[in-house]
């Protein structure tokens, strides 16, 4: 587990070298799994509330981390050799992120009710009784009405002897493939991690909170900086007092939130009306990240988010009677996610090409001797993943000529997420409606796709559904970079990664299925978002979904009309460095997502505009620790908020956007 960067000898001291992955930090990383998936499944799963996986940074695993980072500055001063290193943070780091993203809002909270909400739900009226429940397999599933009708109304138990028996064969599976796509994911991140990492040189601005928090353990460089403590204070300042608002109302409010105000309602006359929901964030921990992004993606953010509320009035006034769907946000923002993932792909050809010729043994192959994995087992990782994945698709009834479509469109769009996080670094990354069964139900109708591949599409609908922002390759990517960094050798972090996945998907499993048992109260956040793709399912297997029964030509249309207008962006910024658009943001603000922190971009992009016009890079710099204050001193206070609702049984203040 451990290993060298220099030799790849174990290090088994107390004093663990600056190369090594330590055992201690490991386990230590193992260990906060479970609270950590506990705390996101509580608060976000259950009460719907805190969204701590509802931004790219996830704020409990940098609270997490904070915590461990301030007993070790402790552990500093009374036995240095003890303390652990920036390298250990940071496994812990990664080994907190990705369970987090499998425990998240977009993620198995959305996949445990999937898995017996068919039976729970089936009525009458809808015939899901009839419609569906014939095709699902019976493996993957809980059709039992004494085990899920009380998973969906509580009070009970996962502990009761008929529950766990229910409950083991689909977890035994569904953790299979959690296995098997983690270790697909992450084998093309390791075909491309030199590419992004040492030959362009993505700046992954994601990663410098974190970074700059664990440098050499935890030091008076980061948490001694005055500037950082007057961000910090203004934040803390902020969350301190609308939390507590909420115990003496006599404490004023400050409005910063996104559903404190609603531009939209300004516009009451047809088409303006078409405007729709247009809220106005004003976070001070989102402005502070936007100030890492490059100014051409705060700012094309913003203006595309306008662009597509003008697309909606404009659509509502042309009236065409057989576009009902215009604009066809999700079609444009299918498109523009491929040419980004045709692009990234073409610019890392010449690196394919050599990845190639190492695992084949020929002549122009690459020294893959620091590799997370070698590139002949990231070969077989990819291949045995896959081969799993397709064994598993097809014992649940799936066809052999749809699984390789249904899975390439998803990587595809995984992938194009994965290149925004690396090269950009948006807050956030919801592509609503954006998914494999759509875009495929889109392109061939579902009278080509059929039934049994049809009803898979609730059950994988945490992976690639409803938002995108709880995906585990992009992490993978950042931790590849950030051990790079912090002069860990990359060998073995991948198997550390996949033990996270591995691990972390059980623990989702127990802690969810139990949190939805034990609930006492009549709501429960984790079942809002599933009615919605079970009845889609019913109504396509039904044919009450009239224009998917054969390929949509105006949904196709836009498709390819927004890869042409990616291209076009592309080729502009190419021909002029001060062209203003960046594709990513076409990509992010043509659907649903941008709307929490759209006004954050906005002042973001308008101060860091000023700074760099008036004081250039020095005065960027000396800005940053301001802005890792605002950052945690939100992230500090709300998690505190978020714990003692923990306590007290019930939400608090929810400083954060989901």
């Amino acid at each position: 587990m451990a290993t060298e960067a220099d030799n790849g000898n174990v290090d088994s001291g107390v004093s663990p070298r600056r190369g090594a992955i330590t055992w201690r930090s490991v386990i230590l990383g193992l260990l906060l799994i479970p609270p950590n998936i506990y705390w996101t499944m509580q608060v976000e799963g259950i009460w719907h509330s805190g969204h701590p996986s509802a931004l790219s940074l996830f704020w409990n695993v940098i609270f997490t981390v904070l915590v461990v980072i301030v007993l070790n500055m402790g552990v500093k001063r009374v036995a240095p050799r003890l303390a652990l290193t920036q390298g250990e943070l940071i496994v812990i780091y990664i080994l907190l992120y990705m369970p987090t993203a499998l425990a998240g809002h977009d993620s198995m909270q959305l996949q445990l009710p999937s898995l017996a909400l068919p039976y729970y739900g089936a009525n009458d009226s809808n015939k899901w009784a009839s419609l569906l429940q014939p095709f699902l397999p019976q493996h993957l599933v809980v059709s039992r009405e004494s085990v899920y009708k009380p998973f969906f109304e509580g009070h009970s138990s996962l502990l009761l002897k008929d529950h766990w028996k229910a409950w083991v064969t689909p977890v035994f599976w569904w953790t299979q493939f959690i296995a098997a796509f983690g270790l697909l994911l992450i084998s093309v991140n390791v075909f491309l991690r030199r590419q992004w990492t040492e030959h362009e040189k993505l700046s992954f601005p994601l990663i410098q909170l974190p970074l700059a928090m664990t440098a050499n353990g935890g030091d008076k460089a980061f948490f001694g900086n005055r500037l950082f403590w007057i961000g910090f204070a203004i934040a803390a300042s902020i969350d301190l007092l609308n939390g507590l608002h909420g115990f003496v109302p006599a404490v004023p409010l400050l409005r910063l939130r996104h559903d404190h105000y609603d531009w939209g309602k300004l516009f009451t006359t047809f088409p303006w009306n078409r405007v729709g929901w247009m809220p106005v964030p004003l976070y001070p921990f989102i402005i502070a990240l936007g100030f890492f992004l490059p100014l051409d993606l705060s700012f094309s953010i913003w203006f595309f988010y306008l662009f597509q509320k003008a697309e909606r009035v404009a659509s509502a006034a042309a009236n065409l009677p057989n576009m009902p769907e215009l604009p066809y946000v999700t079609e444009q923002t299918g498109g523009a996610l491929f040419v980004l993932c045709l692009y990234t792909l073409w610019l890392a050809r010449h690196h394919l090409k050599a990845v190639l010729a190492t695992i084949l043994g020929r002549p122009g192959g690459l020294d893959d001797s620091n590799e997370p994995f070698s590139y002949r087992l990231a070969a077989l990782g990819m291949v045995a993943g896959s081969a799993f994945i397709y064994y598993f698709c097809r014992k649940a009834g799936m066809t052999p000529g749809f699984i390789p479509a249904f899975f390439g469109v998803y990587l595809v769009i995984a992938l194009a997420i994965t290149r925004m996080r690396a090269e950009l670094g948006p807050p956030a990354h919801e592509l609503l409606g954006v998914n494999s069964m759509y875009l495929l139900v889109s392109l061939r109708g579902v009278d080509a796709i059929g039934a049994r591949n049809l009803i898979m599409h609730p059950l994988f609908y945490w992976f690639t559904g409803r938002g995108y922002r709880t995906q585990i390759m992009p992490p993978m990517m950042e931790g590849f970079k950030m051990a790079e960094r912090a002069g860990i050798s990359s060998r073995g972090l991948g198997w550390i990664m996949l033990l996270g996945v591995y691990v972390g998907g059980i623990v989702v499993y127990v802690i969810g299925i139990q949190l939805s048992y034990t609930n006492t109260s009549s709501f429960n956040g984790m079942t809002m978002h599933n009615w919605g793709q079970v009845g889609q399912t019913a109504a396509w297997i039904e044919g009450l979904a009239p224009r998917d029964h054969a390929m949509n030509v105006p949904r196709v249309v836009a498709f390819v009309a927004a890869m042409g207008f990616t291209v076009f962006l592309m080729l502009m910024r190419v021909v002029s460095l001060r062209f203003p658009f960046h594709p990513a943001g076409y990509a992010l603000s043509m659907t649903f997502g941008v709307d929490y922190f759209w006004m954050c971009m906005v002042i973001a992009w308008a101060v860091k505009s000023l700074v760099l016009k008036y004081g250039g890079y020095k005065l960027y710099r000396k800005c940053l620790p301001v802005c890792y204050g605002l950052l945690l001193g939100e992230y500090v206070v709300g998690a505190f908020w978020s714990v003692l609702s923990l306590y007290l049984g019930r939400p608090i203040y929810d400083f954060s956007p989901g």
